[in-house]
């Protein structure tokens, strides 16, 4: 059991350093990173999407998309809307690791970037015990997935900058208890900035977008 532990400390002690470089890499061209996470359905590529309408023409954002199998939906969907995207095929993994990234960066142009948004595997475990390199982690839970998920899975909010709750406009018609959902994210991490979204409405884009550009300000 201890030389397991051992091995597996190793692993996470070279992820790390190599997140760190990743992490300089950004810095000297100017760029935000922002790691996005959530279970799969929750919303990801959407939110990127309209993220990218609220963001555009001012910022020009990068996107890598994380996946299991070798597929480019979620990237040319990026590429379509007029942003250059690189589609990281994990082999199976259940996240995205340091160097992956890493493989990914010199693909972008990053030189012509202001942010940086990593779309990890749809998964609420395995993504919050590998750091990237990026700035920032945000979580985006959605309506349909209950409630109960911060308790279910506690680590992947513990640490996170923002959480979204995507799919807003579902709450008429799905039990959901929002007081319940934020009382136990808050309760693993108080300081988290809270967001209400609505894909298919627009709700609450403009101040998601205003806490993206604030945080930009911040990083330039």
């Amino acid at each position: 059991m201890k030389k397991q532990v051992a091995i597996v400390e190793e692993i996470l002690s070279a992820n790390d350093r190599l997140a760190a470089q990743n992490r300089s890499q950004l810095d000297a061209a100017g760029v935000l990173g922002l790691n996005i996470m959530a279970s799969p359905g929750a919303g990801k590529t959407s939110v990127i999407l309209r993220t990218i309408q609220a963001l555009a023409p001012h910022f020009r954002l990068g996107v890598v998309e994380g996946d299991t199998a070798p597929v480019t939906i979620d990237a040319d969907k990026i590429i379509s809307a007029g942003m250059p995207a690189v589609q990281i095929n994990t082999g199976g993994q259940c996240h995205l690791d340091a160097v992956m990234l890493a493989n990914a960066l010199p693909q972008l142009p990053l030189a012509d970037l202001d942010l940086l948004i990593v779309e990890n595997v749809g998964n609420l475990i395995c993504p919050a015990g590998f750091s990237l390199g990026t700035h920032r982690n945000v979580v985006i839970a959605s309506v349909p997935e209950g409630d109960d998920k911060p308790y279910k899975y506690p680590n992947i909010y513990r640490g996170i900058d923002a959480l979204i709750l995507n799919k807003i406009d579902l709450l008429p018609y799905i039990e959901f208890d929002p007081d319940y959902f934020r009382r136990g994210i808050t309760l693993l991490n108080p300081g988290v900035t809270f967001f209400e979204l609505s894909c298919r409405t627009g709700q609450g884009f403009p101040a998601w977008a205003g806490w993206l550009r604030q945080q930009m300000e911040h990083h330039s």
